[in-house]
């Protein structure tokens, strides 16, 4: 079992953005409280150290010409790092940004995986 949690709706991209990024957008457009910018920049530095960025293994993972719409899903099994995610879905929705608990048993294609995550691209996509 695979657990993403994003956007309810696409970017101009047609990408739905997972909380983390939706969460960045609103500290980078400086619409963070300041208690709020503690929590989202702590959660990011935990996250950060938590577990591996597949970028370091493949730096074109996520370029949309090699992987269209390529997407992060969490292990089901990576229950301390899905625990993390409660805070930034509490900051979404006090700002009015939806966002929905994705579950799939086979998200797609797999092209990155480790102990926590896997990277898939979704069946169909195509560039």
């Amino acid at each position: 079992m695979y657990i993403r949690y994003q956007s309810s709706v696409p970017n101009h991209r047609a990408i739905y953005p997972r909380v983390f990024g939706l969460a960045n957008v609103l500290a980078h457009k400086g619409q963070l409280s300041d208690a709020e910018w503690v929590t989202w920049r702590s959660g990011n530095d935990w996250f950060n150290a938590a577990y591996p960025d597949p970028t370091k293994s493949i730096p074109d993972i996520y370029d949309p010409q090699v992987n269209p719409r390529a997407a992060a899903w969490f292990k089901g099994t990576a229950t301390h790092l899905l625990e993390r995610v409660e805070p930034y879905l509490e900051l979404l929705k006090r700002h009015d940004v939806q966002a929905v608990r994705l579950i799939s048993d086979d998200p797609g294609k797999i092209i990155y995986e480790d102990s926590v995550q896997i990277v898939v691209v979704p069946y169909g996509a195509s560039t």
